[in-house]
């Protein structure tokens, strides 16, 4: 019961938030008397949650984008170190693969998305493709300026150390750079969820943006409203998840104590 307490006062502001946009949601209720198709309210929004857990297709749905989010947050991140470590060790790649960031940063995911589901079908690979360019290039920013930012004078004691390159990886980058790693992934953790849902608005059979469209169709505003508290818990919890993992590795790792003893 102590620690329920003790967490129920960490997370005070999070729950006064909630308490306050339902108030101000019963409030528009009570002063403009819309129609359900407009605005439900949070008790019917409730309702059509439970509704659809029930019938157990939601479940199954959830089951979908989870999948797809958590695969391209996955690969994403793969291909970003993977880049973020060649363009930072390299200028001449930098040079060549700047541009083409450049450019790929100003064309809409929304554009290229349809292309994606024409190539690969409207299966989840389309989907899983959609995150992981979303969440590539934050990512990708903190991982260059990671590994850019490394204190000199540590280079320098672990080159007359007669450290090779694998030592640096290991107890120079790796430990320097995770902390601002985290942080990019952090970002990309959240706009994974909105990814899987702008690849199954333009094209799915399955997933939470598929019921938000069929939903909508239907003019069932109530259930629209409830996938869309889903993907909000969904995003807020796989951030958190990302934290909690930062405050482990960090802590467990004591990665700035490690630095300070080189």
């Amino acid at each position: 019961m102590k620690r329920f307490l003790r967490w129920l006062y960490k997370k005070r502001m999070i729950l006064a938030s909630a308490l306050a946009i339902l108030g101000i949601w019963y409030l528009l209720l009570w002063l403009t008397n819309l129609p359900v198709f407009i605005l439900p309210s949070p008790g019917l929004v409730a309702d059509r949650f439970l509704e659809g857990i029930n019938r157990g297709r939601l479940l199954y749905h959830i089951g979908v984008t989870v999948l797809e989010f958590l695969s391209g947050l996955l690969f994403g991140s793969l291909f970003a170190i993977v880049m973020g470590y060649l363009i930072a060790h390299s200028r001449r790649v930098e040079e060549f693969i700047a541009p083409i960031l450049a450019a790929s940063q100003a064309i809409p995911v929304v554009a290229i998305a349809p292309l994606f589901v024409l190539w690969l079908g409207p299966g989840i690979w389309s989907k899983i493709l959609v995150c992981a360019i979303i969440i590539f290039f934050p990512v990708l920013v903190n991982t260059v300026h990671g590994l850019k930012n490394l204190p000199p004078n540590y280079r320098a004691l672990l080159s007359t150390l007669g450290a090779g390159n694998r030592d640096y990886l290991y107890y120079l980058e790796i430990p320097a750079t995770l902390p601002i790693f985290l942080n990019g992934l952090k970002i990309g953790a959240t706009l994974s969820v909105t990814g899987a849902v702008v690849g199954e608005f333009l094209g799915a059979d399955r997933g939470l943006g598929y019921l938000i469209n069929l939903a909508r169709g239907q003019y069932d505003t109530a259930y629209v409203f409830a996938i869309i508290a889903i993907l909000v818990v969904l995003a807020l919890s796989l951030y958190n998840f990302v934290e909690i993992l930062e405050r482990f590795l960090l802590h467990t790792g004591n990665i700035m104590e490690n630095n300070e003893t080189f």
